[in-house]
């Protein structure tokens, strides 16, 4: 059979599965995980064993022979089962996904991307400051869902509609990307089937909105087996996209899916042998391009030893949901390297005749060699924690050919014994090499651009880069105080001045409790989930309530306010106005400035979250603002439905009263404290938690009625920020 009519027989296969998938079985589409909410602090948990994904090296070099054959027959055996057909690798308008070797994450809320007082993306910023560490950055991944995904019912493609400048401002972002030689991708979520029903598949929804902006692939978080119709209706926009699954594809879906992250490493548990192990998805099929990913880990050596012994990129997660985790001097500096000679011979990484563990000289050292037409590519790892000098490969010997040391950036000149090359190198603890074979000489081209950096790049040893990770310092956003009121201010109730046991942690989904994590109050010296602090209260006045639709209308009556970016701003006014009967309903759809101007206006100002707590807690530390016991008449029903309903009136539940008599604290919409910030996020914190509870998985925002748990909301742009399940009240200093 022809390359042509076997495209056209996965074509038809894929329209009878996309037409099964769309009539008989619309739900098979489903996320790999459990849709219950845990208990407790919750890590990512379950992932394949090593063996679905790797195959152990031999155990003893002189095996190596015989180990390979087994390999090469399993990959055999494995295409037949799978009837495995390549030709989507030979796709011209997607060969370039056969050239990805450094990839990052970039979460919208990372300040580098988005400068909110200027109203612009800021590309250029976020690539210069990280390529400034890691080197040359081929894709990135526009990550705009989770966490904050879930705050309100807006379905994931929403959010991206919602994004600064919508559509034509993406599409000009994109741009921004492409005129620095830098892919786009975005991810979907299988697990979104919560929030909004967007009446239409997810495949042609995010096909139709990439084309639209003019990104280049979409990441499956979650998932490592991508459904055919996503390929199909891809190329029906006439802009295909690259695929990616979070987890390399194991199945069929190899065929259709040009590239995929190696994410095996991000699950807590699993440890990386000595002997550095084979990715079976890049033996099944060299031209799929693998970035290998290993986020919560603060020496990343072992991943990124195995990342080049495999001939494989890198995937940068640091931006953490907020969190960030940075990659350490070392390990960035290895990306940098690495990366850089990948890229230069990516004809050879992708060669069918690849070796695994193909012979080495020295113990501890592992290597890899990659034969293309004209060269022959080595990528080594020492993996021994000492430096490894002298002879390091043999090689058969022809006359005329030439060995270049890329890693050092140098020409070397063989031994010559009995028909063999003896090459010799360094080889630093726990560090990389890599050796070219070709005719040419001199090279040109990209060999001759990477042995000219890396000449320089290598006068530095890369032992000499930290491997100390530190958490980087946030600070939190001072709240001016107002001019203190002698008496308690229309509708607000005095909070008594006294020591206090402030008691809180957060609710993250991810990240344990890592430093860094969660937020840094001004009398810690660093971030962290749990947090405890005997203080002292000087007394305050609290709203009673949260501020109201009538309230709010005061003040834009009063003072005409309109803030710089109105997007979403007052979503669920109609001319000026709030619907009829909700003059007593709490106010939504104001990002954290526009509460602030209100405020403002009003001789008031935000809480600190302390005085928040305080005020719905009094000084018992209860669970509830109405004390131990869950009482479901002291706040509204949960509300799990796909479709918001309407906030309940700020005093429908005098049950849910706190000690001191304050309304409305928790159960019915979240609402503004301190915002904090350090170089890469901003964040606020918000209290009391929101009716609306979308069903079907435990990655959406979570929302907490408990007093000694609080919620971080991720900052980007007010119009952005706005929400409809987060409103505020205020506070007014006493005398």
């Amino acid at each position: 059979m022809n390359r042509a009519l076997g495209w056209r027989c996965i074509v038809l296969a894929g329209l009878l599965i996309f037409f099964l998938d769309c009539v008989a079985f619309p739900d098979e589409w489903k996320a790999n995980h459990a849709l219950v909410s845990p208990t407790g602090v919750m890590n990512l948990s379950e992932m394949p064993p090593p063996g679905e994904v790797f195959f152990s090296g031999p155990e003893d070099p002189a095996n190596a022979a015989p180990w390979l054959d087994q390999l090469k027959a399993w990959r055999a055996d494995r295409r037949i089962r799978l009837r495995y057909d390549g030709s989507q690798f030979e796709r011209p308008e997607l060969e370039w996904t056969q050239h990805i070797f450094s990839q990052v994450q970039l979460l919208v809320w990372d300040r580098s991307f988005y400068d909110p007082e200027k109203g612009e993306y800021t590309v250029d910023r976020f690539l210069n400051e990280t390529e400034s560490r890691i080197g040359p950055i081929d894709t990135v991944l526009i990550w705009h869902v989770y966490p904050n995904l879930g705050a309100d019912d807006r379905n994931q493609f929403d959010l991206l509609r919602d994004l600064p400048g919508g559509i034509p401002g993406l599409r000009r972002m994109v741009e921004q990307f492409h005129s620095r030689g830098v892919k786009v991708f975005f991810p979907i979520l299988a697990w979104d089937m919560g929030t909004r029903d967007e009446g239409a598949f997810p495949w042609v929804t995010i096909s139709r909105l990439l084309a639209d902006i003019g990104a280049d692939g979409i990441n499956f978080d979650t998932l490592d087996s991508v459904p055919l119709a996503f390929r199909l209706a891809s190329d029906a926009t006439g802009h295909p996209l690259a695929l990616e699954p979070q987890f390399e594809p194991r199945d069929e879906s190899l065929a259709w899916t040009n590239i995929g992250w190696n994410d095996w490493v991000t699950w807590e548990g699993k440890n990386y042998p000595f002997v550095p192990m084979v990715d079976k998805t890049k033996w099944l099929e060299p031209r799929h391009t693998v970035n290998v990913t290993d986020r919560f880990t603060r020496d990343k050596t072992d991943s990124l030893q195995h990342a080049f012994f495999n001939g494989e990129g890198y995937a940068v997660l640091e931006n953490l949901w907020g969190f960030w985790y940075g990659m350490n001097p070392n390990d960035a500096e290895a990306v940098l390297r690495f990366t850089r000679i990948e890229r230069a011979t990516a004809e050879n990484l992708r060669s069918p005749g690849w070796e695994p563990h193909t012979p080495t000289v020295q113990p501890g050292v592992f290597s890899s060699k990659f034969p293309a037409a004209t060269s022959t590519l080595w990528t080594l790892v020492n993996r021994n924690e000492y430096d490894v000098i002298g002879e390091q490969l043999r090689v058969p010997y022809r006359a005329g050919m030439h060995y270049y040391d890329l890693w050092h950036g140098v020409e070397l000149r063989p031994s010559v014994q009995g028909g063999e090359a003896a090459l010799s190198f360094d080889l630093e603890g726990r560090g990389f090499g890599a050796v070219v074979s070709t005719d040419a000489s001199p090279v040109a081209g990209p060999l001759r651009d990477v042995l000219a950096f890396m000449a320089d790049r290598s006068k530095r040893a890369l032992s000499t880069y930290s491997r100390e990770w530190k958490a980087v310092p946030q600070t939190m956003v001072e709240i001016n105080p107002t001019k203190p009121a002698a008496a308690a201010p229309p509708g607000m109730i005095r909070i008594p001045e006294g020591d206090y046991d402030f008691q809180v942690r957060g609710i993250e989904i991810e990240g344990g409790n890592d430093p860094g994590l969660d937020v840094q109050y001004p009398w810690e010296d660093a971030a962290r989930r749990f947090h405890s602090h005997r203080m002292h209260v000087r007394s305050f006045y609290i709203d009673r309530t949260p501020v109201t639709n009538a309230e709010f209308k005061k003040f834009l009556s009063a003072t005409l306010y309109h803030p710089t970016d109105d997007h979403n701003f007052l979503r669920d006014w109609k001319d000026g106005s709030y619907p009829k009967g909700w003059e007593n309903k709490p106010v939504t759809w104001l990002s954290i400035e526009d509460a602030r101007a209100y405020a403002a206006w009003a001789g008031k100002r935000l809480p600190h979250e302390w005085e928040w707590q305080l005020s719905a807690q009094s000084g018992d530390r209860r669970l509830y603002p109405w004390g131990n016991e869950w009482n479901a008449h002291a706040l509204p029903v949960a509300d799990r439905g796909r479709t918001m309903r309407p906030p309940a009136n700020v005093d429908d539940f005098p049950q849910g009263a706190s000690p001191f008599g304050i309304l409305d604290l928790v159960g019915n919409v979240s609402q503004w404290t301190d915002e904090y910030r350090d170089p890469h996020t901003r964040a606020a914190v918000v209290r009391g938690g929101a009716s609306y509870q979308p069903r079907g998985s435990i990655w959406y925002f979570p929302q907490s009625f408990r007093l000694d748990e609080h919620q971080k909301y991720l900052l980007m742009s007010p119009g952005r920020d706005r929400a409809g399940t987060i409103g505020f009240r205020c506070v007014v200093d006493a005398e």
